[in-house]
């Protein structure tokens, strides 16, 4: 049982939902990412979400988009951003979930890189663009070393494929609240407590949405609703707003612990 397991079990106990935030590793850099995820777990993060940046990311929004290129622009790979859990795990033990389009997985080698990341301490991988059917030797490699693999379900999704992307999955279903990218919305979907209500139907795993959320208001309708919340573009924009400013690490502090009361 690893990290993200152990939360949810702990969450449950008290009867409280996971607040997820999702930053991109190395924007503004490295050095500061670090800084920003014990700073996040601090403010009541219940997991991490790290962005590895690529040239494509085609699930993204603008925000995200800008900050992956900036990211890439610092020189970011994906073994650095392991690099950089391992000295995260030297002062923290927040669950960890890479956020990662599949073509760097691929250059790394599924195997090597499912062992890497266990080492360095990663405790989930999501993959937008490697779909459950076509993750068979990815699952199995990290079913072995006790990775979880987060597959994504979405409105769009048929009743049977629902059952199939909840069976590939361990750790928990990442629930896409919009037929869209990810970024910051008014609202969140009206439907959000009947679509969960459906996944839930299918399996008992942790059901976590994201896409959307933006805002503690919003954050806390959903967490009604779902078992984590994740927030990830007002974040990332809010990192980038203050990335040259002494109160970067204050300002998203401060925003982050709104988020997590919200949702717990």
């Amino acid at each position: 049982m690893n990290r993200i397991d152990q939360k949810f079990i702990e969450l449950r106990k008290v009867n409280r939902k996971a607040f997820i935030p999702f930053i991109t590793a190395g924007d503004p850099d490295l050095a500061v990412t670090e800084d920003l995820v014990l700073a996040l777990e601090k403010a009541g993060a219940d997991i991490v979400e790290l962005g590895v940046p690529f040239s494509d990311p085609m699930a993204d929004g603008p925000v995200i988009q800008a900050a992956s290129y900036r990211s890439l622009q610092q020189g970011t790979n994906l073994k650095k951003i392991l690099d950089l859990v391992r000295r995260i795990r030297c002062h923290s033990q927040v669950p960890i979930a890479l956020m990662s389009y599949y073509n760097p997985v691929f250059r790394f080698g599924e195997k090597d890189f499912v062992s890497e990341a266990v080492a360095a301490g990663v405790d989930g991988v999501i993959i937008p663009d490697l779909p459950a059917e076509e993750a068979v030797d990815l699952r199995r490699e990290a079913s072995a070393r006790g990775l979880a693999t987060i597959f994504f379900m979405a409105p769009t999704t048929p009743a049977a494929r629902m059952k199939a992307v909840a069976a590939a999955a361990t750790g928990f279903i990442y629930y896409v609240s919009v037929a869209g990218v990810t970024g910051a919305r008014q609202a969140v979907a009206r439907e959000i407590a009947a679509r969960v209500r459906a996944v839930r139907k299918v399996t008992d795993k942790p059901v976590c949405v994201g896409f959307g959320v933006s805002t503690p208001q919003q954050a806390g309708e959903v967490a009604r609703a779902a078992d984590g919340v994740i927030v990830g573009s007002a974040l990332v924009q809010l990192i980038h707003t203050h990335a040259d400013q002494a109160d970067l690490l204050e300002c998203v502090s401060a925003f982050a612990a709104s988020l997590a009361r919200a949702v717990h």
